[in-house]
Formats: structure tokens, sequence, C-alpha cells
């Protein structure tokens, strides 16, 4: 009778450990992103509050970009092709500028239709400050170097995608340009979301 009394609690610690666990969702770090308010492609104000209770992706691009860019918005298609693919619906990708002189709105969304983006209204393409706040948003908050060129109209970035809780905070990161770990990164983001439903 005992033996029967152990194994339940036994079963009910396992239980207990399992659901407080975080559905397996272990985070790397927890980097607090400083709040912002900017501007979209549809010339709408997106701020750190807006994305609060949702789990994002970022990553930092520019539309000059003649280098890491393109495959890196390529990845991040293809990426969200895969969330939509394991059934994954709750969710942003934010795209943060570091070209914001040049990155309008409409240079931003003209710059969203190239790619065979799967669904854009995920899509917040991020634009409306200066080039000193964007690199020090992503030094401080992302941990990622923006170094403008004063040589050329290009801006040396950071290639990582970062992955974003729902209290506003970077838990992960992956590299955003060669061998992106696209089953990782929809398996972390499931888990993710399932600890904040």
């Amino acid at each position: 009778m005992q033996k029967k009394y152990l194994l339940s609690y036994v079963l009910l610690v396992i239980l207990v450990l399992s659901a407080c666990s975080g559905g397996g969702f272990k985070a790397d770090h927890k980097y607090e992103i400083e709040p912002f308010e900017f501007t979209n492609q549809h010339d709408e104000q997106v701020s750190l509050n807006d994305l609060k209770g949702t789990v994002w992706l970022a990553q930092f691009v520019f539309t000059n970009c003649t280098t890491v860019c393109p495959p890196m918005m390529t990845n991040m298609t293809d990426l969200q092709q895969k969330l939509i693919d394991a059934g994954v619906e709750d969710y942003k990708i934010v795209s943060f500028s570091v070209d914001p002189a040049v990155d309008t709105p409409e240079v931003l969304q003209g710059y969203l239709d190239l790619f065979n983006i799967p669904d854009q209204s995920k899509w917040e393409m991020l634009t409306g400050y200066t080039q000193k706040e964007i690199a020090d948003i992503s030094l401080k908050s992302f941990k990622l170097p923006v170094i403008d060129d004063p040589n050329t109209d290009q801006v040396v970035h950071g290639v990582r995608f970062g992955l974003i809780n729902q209290e506003g905070q970077v838990v992960k990161t992956y590299n955003g340009k060669d061998d992106v770990p696209f089953d990782q990164i929809v398996k972390d983001m499931k888990a993710l979301i399932k600890v904040g439903s």
C-alpha cells in the first residue's frame, strides 16, 4: 500500500515540475528592450507596449543593403512559412531599419513587396528614428552593433534574429544569415507561446 502512495507522490511531483518548466522553453538570457515608439511601413506608430503579450522575432536590415540583408529577409520569409506550416499563429516579425534616413515607410513597404512574404500582416518594418537611436537600441537591447560607414551608403550591423518573449525581453538569438536553425526557432516559438497562453 505504501508503494502505491509513494508512486502517486512521485507522479504528482513530476507533474508539478513539468508544469513549472515553461513547456520545455529555456531562455539563454533576458535582455530588457528599451521602450520605443517607431513608425511602420503603413505609417502607423508601433511601440514596445503594443508588442507586449506577443512573442516576436526581431532583425536589423536596410533596403540599400547589398550583402547580408537580402539573405536575412529570405531566411525570415522561409521561417514564416515554416511557422505557418507548424500552425503557429500568435507572433510578430519586427524589422528595424538601420538606415532610417533612407528607409521611409513607403520604401520599407516596397522592399517588403520584393520578397515572397507568406503573410505581411505579421510584419512590422520600422523606421522613424535617428541613426544614433537605432544604434543605441541595437547595442543596448539586443547586444548587436550598428556602425554607419561614412565612406559608403552601407551600414555594418548584426545578422542575428532575436526571439522576444511576451514581457519584451530578448530570450534567444540565432544566426539569421547562414545555417539558420529553422526547426529550433519554430520549436522555441511554439514553447514560448505555450508558456504565455
